[in-house]
């Protein structure tokens, strides 16, 4: 009891604190606290980071979702000391940069089947589906390690609008095309594009998440495509983030 109240004094302070510190030094702070008392301040940090970004992000999320959303990063968390899954080990950053992250793509989705290519760690894939639950996302990516995780996740989490496909892009023949072809640090625009093409339905767009403007890779593409550059806001990150919209100029989607 002792050890609980001396952590409960620490999130006092640090909910105090108008500029507050990463949450990984209370991790390290003592060694004499129980791990179950950790992880359930880690998990009410998470909890209040995750419905104050989705407010500031203007999404809406129900309560369950929210649950299926941070039960997703627990066992990321879990699963990437094992498979090496994600850079992002913080876990005072992993639900800005992985869960608010993927969100911020949410208002760009078209259409009702969406492809997330290079879908690695389940990266915008598994965020976007959950809470998307009327929309069918397949997540597509070569390595055996990541796929097993992702099917891991989306058996515990019954994600039944998920399809796991361990593949190579450029192999990948699915039965139906795509409305929306994503990724997230996949490839170059003009490589994506030459990759994905055969998986896009007709009137079907590309939807890439960038850092910065992609200036070089934009200039590259053919005349035929038309661009949306449309910045993303990210609760907790300061760096420039984009959704970069492609689709070919004939088949521009309102």
């Amino acid at each position: 009891m002792q050890d609980l109240c001396f952590y409960v004094r620490i999130w006092v302070v640090y909910e105090s604190r108008s500029e507050k510190p990463d949450l990984p030094e209370f991790d390290r702070c003592s060694g004499c606290c129980e791990t179950g008392i950790r992880i359930a301040l880690m998990q009410y940090f998470w909890e209040q980071q995750l419905a104050k970004g989705l407010v500031q992000m203007g999404l809406t999320a129900s309560q369950g979702q929210q649950q299926l959303l941070l039960a997703y990063l627990a066992l990321l968390q879990k699963w990437n000391k094992v498979f090496n899954l994600t850079a992002v080990r913080d876990p005072a950053k992993m639900v800005s940069r992985q869960l608010l992250d993927s969100l911020s793509i949410h208002s760009l989705l078209r259409g009702g089947r969406v492809l997330d290519v290079g879908s690695g760690a389940g990266l915008p894939g598994i965020p976007v589906a959950i809470l998307n639950p009327e929309k069918a996302f397949t997540l597509l990516d070569s390595n055996s390690k990541k796929t097993r995780f992702l099917q891991q996740i989306k058996l515990e989490l019954g994600l039944d609008n998920v399809r796991v496909e361990r593949d190579r892009v450029e192999q990948f023949q699915p039965e139906q095309l795509y409305d929306t072809i994503t990724s997230r640090a996949f490839a170059t625009l003009p490589e994506m594009l030459l990759l994905t093409r055969h998986l896009r339905a007709p009137g079907g767009c590309w939807l890439a998440m960038k850092g910065g403007v992609p200036d070089a890779e934009l200039s590259a593409l053919e005349q035929e495509y038309h661009c949306e550059i449309h910045p993303l806001s990210v609760p907790g990150e300061t760096g420039q983030r984009h959704g970069i919209l492609l689709f070919p100029a004939s088949h521009r989607m309102k």
